[in-house]
């Protein structure tokens, strides 16, 4: 009785209450960009040039996750890479992954690559957050951008704003936007391969 009535209040808490935390970031970010004086200037900044960013973030992701695929012997070069394919997005890649292998790999195997994709999704995100000081300096203003994946455009904007300047948020709410679009698609892609 003990383990269920833990597990509503960890699942009620962390559903509902983590819900209204995206929902507040999401309304300060509306505040900010709407408190913006020169809007008009802010979306005339978007050109063909940022879909580079996107672009580069995907081909580095995939390059690396299919080098993995060679190196790890268990998994293939497609399961590694609908890994890398989450671009952080923890939440939505495992379930996925998790989902399309069921059928061919079992549900154990199938649960056991949707955790590899949880953690190291989650992973991602937190050596971004965590690392882009270090990731600027190392590697460029634009960096940040492409490590953070999706959280580009949410979690990781303030830290993307205070290492690579104001001047970067219109790209990495375009890269951010245009990854989390690509999630799905990939992921889905690389699972059936």
């Amino acid at each position: 009785m003990f383990h269920f009535i833990t597990n509503y209040f960890y699942v009620h808490f962390y559903f509902y209450n983590g819900r209204r935390v995206l929902y507040v970031l999401m309304l300060l970010l509306g505040m900010n960009l709407g408190g913006n004086q020169d809007l008009k200037g802010f979306v005339a900044q978007f050109n063909f040039k940022m879909l580079l960013v996107p672009i580069a973030t995907v081909s580095g992701t995939f390059l690396f996750s299919a080098i993995a695929g060679f190196i790890l012997s268990q998994w293939s070069v497609f399961d590694c890479m609908a890994v890398g394919s989450g671009f952080a997005y923890y939440s939505i890649s495992s379930v996925l992954i998790t989902q399309l292998k069921t059928p061919s790999m079992g549900l154990q195997v199938a649960t056991e690559l949707g955790t590899i994709a949880l953690l190291a999704n989650i992973f991602r995100e937190m050596t971004a957050l965590v690392g882009a000081p270090f990731i600027r300096k190392y590697f460029g203003r634009l960096a940040p951008i492409s490590a953070a994946g999706i959280g580009s455009s949410d979690i990781l904007l303030a830290a993307i704003t205070k290492y690579s300047g104001k001047d970067a948020i219109p790209l990495a709410i375009l890269h951010g936007i245009l990854i989390n679009l690509s999630v799905p698609f990939f992921v889905s892609l690389f699972c059936n391969l």
